[in-house]
């Protein structure tokens, strides 16, 4: 079938078309995404609000705080964010990849002893065990770890505030008549991006496992997250061996029922393995709706096929939509339609067929002034669509439709002031 079936089939696989509300909707949804790495900045944003209806994040916090989810750092982006992968704890044994990268400088060391020998530990614990290091330091030296894949937290709030513009703690700005060799202690000691109890990855993976089990797991995970799974989806992932690795262990389980192999999707390679239900909804959404319909999903989203699965359209001039951080895809019934950038100024639509371009603008349109609204963002400004002033793009009249005003530099929807 068609490409954009499989967009369609996503969405709907992931329960982004029916989001329903509550922890069993968060676990659900962690299920789903166990062991994606994904921005942190996404996570709680885009990508678990796209899931659960009315997503309140001291939910994810109840579930890691009562040992039923972890989560694990696997690389920095740039000095504020990173990936994050969810898990169930009681699949991380098997699920956790091996940290790629280790920091080896002396402070990493000491942080990965105090650790090992005393367990789960605040921050002052560290600070007071690891002598000889300063806070600053130690706390830039144990989100390098944190990154690394070798220590988490059990709760988000730490990784909340490091991608949120740093505030100064009521507590922190009063604490002026303390000692004065314990002041810079206690303003770092409270900032919240090392707040919460830290301990080692390994400490919860200790289970011992054959290369082949967590391999065979992680293999079906990925169905699990997928339903249909490529050469194309397995390379996007990143696993380990690549889809060589994956492949053998597919053929198995089509050998014991478990999956079927087929050609679903055109244009994806003859090797395509998939879950008995998920053929099922695959068939299901074959045809395209009467009524088009646009889905905003984080670039980054497992949900979102293009740039993973599936290829990025093409442009002739030469703009290359990417699942980077920040960045949002816009789908029309399955098919990429628009891609807006983390600046959110810039916005590159994607048209296949000028039949369908007056309904698919407008859905566009109509997606986009949705975004704003009281309790999402505040505002959105488009300056250029495609490269060009938006006056100048067939898109600005349905822009002005969706209620964007025209501004001198561009096109702006903000939430309005009773």
């Amino acid at each position: 079938m068609e490409q954009d079936a499989l967009g369609r089939f996503a969405v709907a696989w992931h329960g982004i078309d029916a989001p329903e509300r509550g922890t069993a909707a968060l676990l659900d949804a962690v299920a789903k995404l166990e062991g994606a790495f994904v921005p942190a900045s996404d996570l709680e944003s885009r990508i678990l609000p796209a899931r659960v209806a009315k997503y309140d994040p001291r939910d994810l916090d109840a579930l890691l705080g009562s040992g039923e989810v972890m989560w694990m750092g696997g690389g920095a982006l740039g000095p504020k964010d990173g990936k994050i992968a969810l898990f169930l704890a009681e699949h991380f044994p098997l699920l956790r990849p091996d940290p790629q990268t280790r920091p080896d400088r002396p402070i990493h060391d000491r942080l990965r002893e105090v650790l090992a020998s005393r367990g789960a530990s605040f921050f002052p614990q560290l600070l007071a065990a690891a002598r000889g290091g300063f806070a600053p330091e130690l706390g830039d030296a144990l989100w390098d770890l944190v990154w690394a894949g070798e220590v988490t937290n059990d709760t988000f709030h730490a990784v909340r505030a490091l991608i949120a513009p740093l505030r100064r703690s009521r507590r922190s700005a009063n604490s002026v008549g303390r000692a004065a060799h314990f002041r810079s202690l206690e303003r770092f000691a409270i900032r919240d991006d090392i707040a919460g109890r830290w301990s080692l990855t390994a400490a919860a993976a200790d289970a011992a496992f054959t290369p082949t089990e967590r391999a065979t797991a992680q293999v079906r995970e990925l169905l699990e997250r997928h339903g249909v799974l490529t050469r194309e989806t397995v390379r996007a992932e990143g696993l380990a061996g690549g889809f060589a690795s994956a492949y053998g262990i597919l053929k198995a389980m089509e050998d014991a029922g478990r999956v079927r192999r087929g050609y679903f999707v055109a244009g994806c390679g003859a090797a395509q393995f998939a879950l008995p239900g998920a053929v099922d909804r695959l068939r299901a959404v074959r045809d395209r709706p009467t009524e088009p319909e646009a889905v905003i999903i984080a670039a980054t989203d497992p949900a979102n096929p293009y740039g993973a699965a599936l290829p990025w359209p093409e442009r002739p001039e030469g703009r290359k939509p990417m699942r980077t951080a920040g960045a949002v895809a816009i789908l029309v019934d399955g098919r990429l339609a628009g891609w807006l950038g983390r600046g959110e100024e810039q916005l590159l639509t994607f048209i296949a067929d000028e039949a369908d371009g007056e309904a698919t603008r407008a859905e566009i349109a109509r997606a986009l002034a949705d975004e704003v609204n009281p309790d999402g963002r505040r505002t959105l400004f488009i300056e250029t669509v495609d490269g060009a002033p938006v006056d100048e793009t067939p898109l600005a009249g349905p822009l002005r439709e969706a209620g964007f005003a025209r501004t001198p530099r561009g096109y702006l929807k903000r939430v309005l002031h009773a």
